[in-house]
């Protein structure tokens, strides 16, 4: 019945209780999880975890905050998301709130992933804080609109928003959107088109009300449909089939039967 279409499964946060978290999942009906790579090293775990578990899918790539890593090449990354059950490039994008200085370095991993998402025709995973003039302006540049994507766990403005809308680029929303002074988010949430909306944990962070402060986990994310259904005055039950079909068709993934049927 529900998606989560980011979580960080491989983090030390889950290591003694997968089994645990995963039932927990199924039993809030969150049918499928995607598990986000943030650098190289890690990403075999990832991609182990997506193979190992059929409800879970995988990405690959190399997240903004990580400055002493091994760096990608579009070649790199095309061929790492050829392999099965990875389904998107990422998570890529710019963050100026946490490092500071010449973040040239930054901006030339993002246009490398955005070269290899085109090239391997898969979606992007998009990570913007602090930089959304300069992340809106890379995806012009970089004819990012042929990959497409979603822009993760959005906090940006409506006005940001619907500049990546135009690009293609669908919005997906966090547990940040049950905070009660989260308002661009909330203004987000009811203005973003039906069509064109997901849903996340990022787990293991941004756990939603009544949960915040403590560990998030993708059982959890049915509370962000539930926010974003009061807003936006829908039911949770349309907010879960509207946001599962566009994380199925974003990501090229056949929808299955039991989701289809639910």
């Amino acid at each position: 019945m529900f998606v989560d279409s980011h979580c960080h499964l491989d983090f030390p946060d889950f290591a003694a209780e997968m089994p645990a978290v995963l039932a927990a999942m199924a039993a809030a009906q969150v049918t499928h999880a995607l598990c986000i790579a943030v650098n190289l090293p890690a990403w075999p775990a990832v991609r182990a975890l997506a193979d190992a578990h059929p409800q879970l899918y995988a990405t690959v790539g190399v997240h903004p905050d990580y400055e002493d890593t091994p760096e990608p090449g579009v070649d790199e990354l095309v061929a790492m998301a050829a392999a099965p059950r990875i389904v998107a490039i990422g998570e890529t994008g710019l963050d100026y709130y946490r490092l500071t200085g010449d973040l040239d370095w930054q901006r030339e991993r993002f246009r490398t992933h955005i070269r290899a998402a085109r090239t391997a025709a898969k979606p992007l995973v998009v990570h913007t804080r602090a930089a959304a003039a300069d992340t809106l302006s890379i995806l012009r540049d970089e004819a990012a609109g042929e990959a497409g994507g979603v822009m993760h766990c959005f906090t940006e403005t409506w006005d940001v928003a619907a500049a990546a809308l135009d690009l293609g680029f669908h919005i997906s929303l966090s547990g940040i959107v049950t905070f009660r002074n989260a308002h661009a988010v909330k203004e987000v949430a009811r203005r973003v088109p039906l069509d064109r909306l997901l849903i996340e944990t990022d787990s293991p962070y941004l756990a939603p009300a009544p949960h915040r402060g403590r560990r998030n986990e993708p059982a959890y994310v049915p509370l962000v449909a539930a926010e974003i259904a009061r807003l936006r005055g829908e039911t949770v039950e349309a907010i879960a089939r509207a946001t599962s079909d566009n994380f199925f068709r974003l990501f090229r993934i056949p929808s299955p039967a039991h989701v289809d049927d639910r």
